[in-house]
């Protein structure tokens, strides 16, 4: 079902988190370091044909940043039971297929994405040296079908004015995708 990201307010403080990184087992908490110029946290997932067009993107984006003192996070909330394609195992298989050069975290409890009211995947939020909330929507305006090649321009612009130290736009589109696939308990 294509569903449309909530934009979170801006200026929100981006929850904390602990999961297990699906690739190397261990457990990654959201921190604020002082020499982090911004955090990027992605809601994605393995199946939706939204994060599917996007994936070599995302890789190809953090590495162009990560080295510029940005933290990315991807984090998939999906039930994975119901939907055996986000299974942690399939999650670790993606990220080395993608070279995803950030951790993939699982989100079990699907307490993270409440957390951040995360409804889409992909789903963008990018916060502040102090966590704060600059960024929330759309990576580009590239959608399965749509022709429009994927670039990451709004995320990228997003980027760009945070290493520049100048204010990110307000005019932020909303990102686009399948909903998250919540557990029925």
């Amino acid at each position: 079902m294509k569903t449309f990201s909530t934009m979170l307010d801006l200026g929100t403080v981006a929850p904390d988190f602990s999961l297990k990184d699906t690739v190397s087992g261990k457990m990654i908490s959201l921190a604020s370091q002082p020499e982090i110029r911004a955090t990027l946290v992605m809601f994605i997932c393995n199946h939706c044909p939204y994060v599917k067009l996007v994936n070599h993107e995302l890789a190809k984006l953090a590495h162009d940043y990560l080295s510029k003192r940005i933290n990315i996070f991807a984090i998939n909330s999906n039930d994975y039971v119901r939907y055996p394609d986000d299974s942690p195992e399939k999650m670790k298989q993606l990220a080395k297929d993608e070279s995803f050069p950030f951790p993939y975290l699982i989100d079990e409890s699907q307490n993270i994405a409440r957390a951040y009211h995360a409804v889409c995947t992909p789903d963008f939020f990018l916060f502040d040296n102090k966590l704060r909330l600059i960024y929330r929507g759309q990576l580009d305006d590239a959608r399965p079908g749509n022709g429009i090649a994927v670039t990451g321009s709004s995320m990228r612009a997003a980027l760009e004015s945070v290493l520049h130290n100048q204010p990110v736009s307000v005019e932020q589109k909303p990102s686009m995708g399948c909903n998250i696939k919540w557990r029925a308990d």
